[in-house]
């Protein structure tokens, strides 16, 4: 064997396994924050981590909206994605599921493997010298930049996203406002993100 092929056989040796496949199951972290009151809720979100744009770029994500009566309206459950655009812009989306029960798996409508993609928005750091920044420690998901269809009533919206546990990069914990004019309403509504599994990379629009 010559030096080249040994080289290549030593790198191909180097490359790890795939990633095992996640479990399609809320963890024990998020369903303990979905049984959380709105004051417990604030209390975890004001003590958690700034995430990274590395840490969501690229994955969908598991969602659950925590007030209960979100049922009602057929998004207590849903899906949220990240991905880059060619100026390595942050960008996301959400994607409808079935509504079953939380324990139960997250299923895309209309499939899995075509998943409806819609209520876009920008993701950036929070401008203390901006409208939205109410929280520093946070990361904004503007709809209002998503470039969204006019009448999009989604585009009034303005999350606020923190990583819940510094040692666990899996789960983050959002916070939504509405924008009505120059003032911000508050939902009084936290969601929970979970990682799901990879997204598309970057999506054309």
């Amino acid at each position: 064997m010559t030096s080249t092929q040994s080289a290549f056989a030593s790198s191909a040796r180097a490359v790890p396994p795939p990633p095992a496949a996640r479990p399609n199951r809320p963890s024990e972290l998020v369903r303990a924050l979905e049984r959380m009151q709105p004051g417990e809720l604030e209390t975890a979100f004001l003590r958690g981590a700034t995430p990274t744009a590395d840490q969501l770029a690229g994955w969908e994500f598991r969602g659950l909206n925590t007030p209960a009566w979100f049922r009602l309206l057929g998004i207590k459950k849903f899906i949220k994605g990240f991905y880059r655009d060619a100026e390595r812009d942050l960008w996301g989306y959400n994607c409808p599921v079935e509504q079953n029960r939380i324990v139960e798996p997250w299923i895309a409508k209309p499939s899995d493997a075509d998943p409806k993609r819609f209520g876009f928005y920008r993701v950036t750091s929070v401008d203390p010298t901006g409208r939205d920044n109410r929280y520093l420690h946070a990361l904004l998901l503007d709809y209002g930049q998503g470039k969204n269809p006019r009448l999009d009533p989604s585009a009034g919206l303005r999350d606020y996203l923190v990583q819940v546990d510094k040692g666990n990069p899996d789960v983050f914990l959002g916070k939504a406002y509405f924008a009505v004019g120059p003032a911000r309403l508050p939902t009084f509504s936290f969601f929970i993100l979970e990682r799901h599994r990879p997204g598309p990379a970057s999506i054309e629009r």
